[in-house]
Formats: C-alpha cells, structure tokens, sequence
C-alpha cells in the first residue's frame, strides 16, 4: 500500500494529541537497531526488484513495515556515516570523504553523536562492526557498548588487518576459522539479550558486502560467485538477528532500520540490474546509483505493514527521527540539517522535505522529485532515474524546467557548501594518492615473489 501524503486537519490533530499524551516513562520508549549494510544498492536487494539477488529475509522485515523508496545516502562510507551519527552536512561536520583529512576535522568539530542524546533520555547504547571511516572509537563518542572492526570488509584473519577486532577498548584475537560478520552477530545478540527490558539502541554497520569479496561458511566448495554468497550471509544475519527479537519476545517493541550506507561499488553495478536495467552511476561518483540505498523501516503494530513510500528521505534525516522516537532532547546549539521522519513513518503526516543534499569532497549537488541540480551547474530531468539523467540545456524554454533550476538553485545558495569544511584534496573524497601508492606496493610485492619463485625453480634441489 501507498502511504498517505497527507490526512485530514482534524485526523491530524487528533493523532498528534494522542502522541502528546503519551505516558514518557522509560519502559515505554522502544528499543531501536539500526543495521548498514556496507556497499549494498538498492539493485542488490530483491525488495526493490533486484534482478539477480534474493534476500528474502530483509524482504520480510519490508513486508512489515515500509519501504522507503528515495533513501539518499553520500557517495562513501565516512561521510554516510558521519551524516547519520550527526545528522549534518559533510561541509559542516568536516566528513566530505575517507581521508584522514576528514576524520581529523570531524574529530577536533565538537560533534554530538547519536548515543550522546540517547544516554539522557534513557538508553544503553552499543556499536558493532565497521568504525574505522569515523575517527576514534565507538565509545569516544558516547557508546556504552561496542565491538569495532579495522577497515572495511573484514572476514577472516587471512586479511591484512583481519587478525584482530576491538571489544570495549580491547583487542581480540580473530581466531583461525572464525568468521567476523559471525563475532558481530554474536555481540549484537548478547547485547539486546542483557539489555531486553530496555530501552536499548545498537548501531550495526556490517561487513558485508564490502571488498574483499571473499568465500562465506556457507559458500558450496564450487562455488564462482562469491558476491552472491556474501549478499545472502548478511540477508541471513539479518533473518538470524529478527529471529532473536522473537525469541526474547521484544520484536513488537523494537523499531528496526535496514539501510545501506552507498550504492554498491563498481566492480558489481553492470550485474545490479533492475529489470534488466543498469543503475546510473555506482559508488564513488554523484550519480543515482552511487547514493540511493535500500532503506527499510519496521515497527509492528505502529508502521503500517507493507507501506511504500516516494518520499524524499536525506541521510541527515535519521537523527532527529531517533530522537523523536526516543523522545530525546536535542541540546541548544545544534544546528541539524535533518528533518524527523517519524510521523511520516507513523502515517499521521507528510514528508517532511522538498529536496536532499548529496556532497562528496569538493563536489555536491541538490534533487527534488524531478530535477537535480550540480555545484557546476549541470541540470538534470531526472524523471527517468535511477537509470537516465537527462541533461537538460542552460537554454531550455520549458517553464517547469526552469522554474525547477531557479527553486535549487535557490537551495544551494542557502547552503552555501563551498563556505563549509570542504576537502582540500584532489576533491573527490577519496584517497587516490595513498590508493596510488598501495597499488604501487602491491605490484612490487608480486613482482618480488614472482622473481623469488623463479629463482627457486632454477635453483637445482640438493
């Protein structure tokens, strides 16, 4: 079903009396899991359409909630990341990319994060998997609870920096046969299981299905797509962690997110097709399929089952909506650039945004419903995304064209990025120097081996 844009005044009102009125002690506030799968696009998830996945798992948690089909996140996994925790603009907390660069802004910024909010209001906060895009640790900025991973798509101790996870501060050794995403699961659970009562918020940013691409337990000894195989682990992680929230018979009272932090990465889009179409763009570039993300919201017996939505959702926007869940007080001086979903998730009122905000390093953009306009001025009609950007002439005549360019361009003057905490790298938000650099390495370390087995083989055996 389609969520209602709008309800009567009257219904309106009468809701959003009954919400007032609700009793603010702390048993009564739910708990609330948030799960980022990494590098997952919304043409990986068989929800959305997707032609060559199926995760029915994740499927299932849509069918009980909504489905939010105009989730936006950034290009990269720092400052997707960063935007969710703060629910700010890149320009303004410093996190327009990956480099250190980035995280040092963001890390000497007086940010608040999530948990920081929450721990007021009532709730045990943990963290578990990926950290390492935002500086410092999980309990740097406010977690109770965390279990941190080094880098990004880390699975078993035969990868460089795999050896090892961090438990409250603590290295943990990743023993030979051990699968992390395994480890993580195994924290997560234990975490709601001492936490039950509540209310409790646990951030859960997997490994999957980020590089390296690697076998899973569950992969067949001839199995050729080891892409597939990862995409089914996490959907089967997340079935795993629902069966859970039965079992503790806590599921009604705990609101879930699913979401990815970008589209999926290049190497992957050509097979990341719906109905039979290739996305725009991918990962790492600011086009449609680089920031528009699977984003799946369940809350039984409040968000209606089976709702879809067309409504604009900005990444910035899931801060003040947990703290609006949570009934948590946002302290003075903080400037969100996100708008609360909450009574749009609940039905009882519109979306509450016009357009978002996609930056990454030096470059950005604004979108509303059918246009996009860049930091270059580039216009698009985007009545055929997430596969076609028209590019539409500085010289068009068409009235609504114009008068669309005129509303965003308006939007970016407001925002005024380029004023901001911007990249002063090469731009783009990533790291090419030290990629450069790594690759270099890489091949020299091959060509070395290459050259040591050679000359083991016209070594004569003794």
């Amino acid at each position: 079903m389609k969520l209602p844009i709008a309800l009567s005044a009257a219904v309106f009102a009468c809701l959003t009396t009954l919400l007032a009125a609700a009793p603010e002690t702390t048993a009564a506030k739910p708990n609330i899991i948030f799960i980022l799968a990494d590098d997952l696009g919304i043409a990986n998830v068989s929800a959305y359409g997707a032609d060559n996945f199926k995760t029915p798992n994740v499927d299932a948690l849509a069918r009980t909630g909504i489905r939010l089909d105009r989730t936006f996140s950034c290009p990269n996994c720092g400052p997707s990341r960063a935007a969710i925790m703060t629910g700010r603009y890149g320009f303004r907390t410093g996190m327009t990319g990956n480099d250190k660069e980035s995280q040092k802004v963001l890390e000497t910024g007086g940010e608040t994060m999530i948990p920081k909010i929450l721990k007021p209001a009532g709730y045990v906060t943990g963290a578990v998997g990926k950290w390492s895009q935002v500086p410092l640790t999980p309990g740097d900025w406010g977690f109770d609870e965390y279990l941190m991973i080094q880098g990004s798509g880390k699975y078993w101790n035969t990868q460089d920096n795999g050896d090892a996870y961090t438990v409250n501060g603590k290295k943990v050794p990743l023993l030979d046969g051990e699968y992390l995403p395994d480890k993580m699961h195994d924290f997560a659970v234990d975490f709601i299981t001492r936490h039950k009562d509540g209310p409790f918020f646990l951030y859960y940013p997997m490994s999957h299905v980020h590089n390296d691409i690697l076998r899973t337990p569950d992969s067949a000894p001839d199995s050729k797509d080891f892409f597939t195989d990862n995409v089914v682990y996490m959907d089967k992680l997340v079935g795993k962690l629902m069966a859970e929230l039965d079992r503790l018979k806590i599921r009604e009272n705990t609101i879930v997110y699913f979401v990815g932090d970008n589209g999926v990465t290049p190497g992957q889009s050509d097979r990341s097709t719906i109905g039979g179409k290739r996305l725009s763009g991918s990962k790492g570039t600011l086009l449609e399929g680089a920031s528009l993300v699977p984003g799946i919201v369940s809350w039984p017996g409040r968000i209606a089952a089976g709702t879809t939505s067309t409504a604009l959702v900005d990444f910035t926007d899931f801060f003040p909506t947990i703290s609006e869940i949570a009934r948590a007080e946002i302290p003075a001086g903080i400037a969100l650039d996100g708008k609360s979903l909450m009574g749009h998730l609940l039905g009882y009122a519109p979306a509450p945004r016009e357009w978002i905000f996609v930056g990454l390093g030096r470059n950005w953009y604004v979108r509303d419903m059918r246009w996009k306009l860049t930091d270059k001025g580039e216009f698009f009609d985007m009545k055929g995304a997430p596969f076609i950007e028209s590019p539409v002439a500085a010289d068009t005549t068409d009235a609504a064209a114009i008068a669309g360019r005129q509303r965003l361009a308006a939007v970016l003057a407001e925002l005024n990025p380029a004023a901001g905490k911007v990249d002063h790298g090469d731009g783009t938000g990533k790291f090419p120097a030290a990629q450069k650099a790594a690759k270099k390495e890489k091949a020299k370390q091959k060509k070395a081996e290459a050259e040591a087995k050679a000359k083991k083989a016209a070594t004569p055996s003794e």
